[in-house]
């Protein structure tokens, strides 16, 4: 009867899945082209000409893009309505900054404005648009 009710101690080992599996080397294929488009990790330098208030939205367009550096020619507006101009330059002075971009004059003529990634390199002594 002793032997009836004695326990039998069994020795249990663990194994983990990847010790079942017999020889399969498993390899992940990866995409580097993943999200990478050629033509929008170029930067682009595109000018535009301002004869109207209105004529700021392809401006602002292209600059929240993130990818393009505009040369704004702002002498027709200028000559126009200097009223407008101020206004002109007011509104793409606060979108380049929300966008943490820059924005500097370019002579009498021009305005230049970068996205977030440039910087425009300004000599000591020289005028910031205010």
């Amino acid at each position: 009867m002793k032997r009836l009710f004695s326990l039998k101690r069994v020795t249990r080992t663990n194994y983990d899945d990847d010790d079942m599996v017999e020889g399969q080397d498993e390899y992940v294929e990866l995409n580097t082209d993943a999200g990478f488009d050629a033509k929008s990790s170029k930067v682009m330098v595109r000018s535009f000409s301002l004869e109207d208030f209105s004529d700021i939205k392809p401006v602002l367009d292209v600059l929240r893009e993130g990818y393009t550096v505009c040369l704004v020619n702002i002498k027709p507006l200028k000559e126009k309505d200097l009223v407008e101009l101020k206004r002109a330059i007011n509104k793409l002075k606060k979108t380049t900054e929300a966008l943490d971009g820059d924005i500097a004059g370019f002579g009498d003529d021009y305005i230049v404005l970068t996205p977030s990634f440039a910087e425009i390199y300004r000599a000591a002594g020289t005028e910031d648009l205010e």
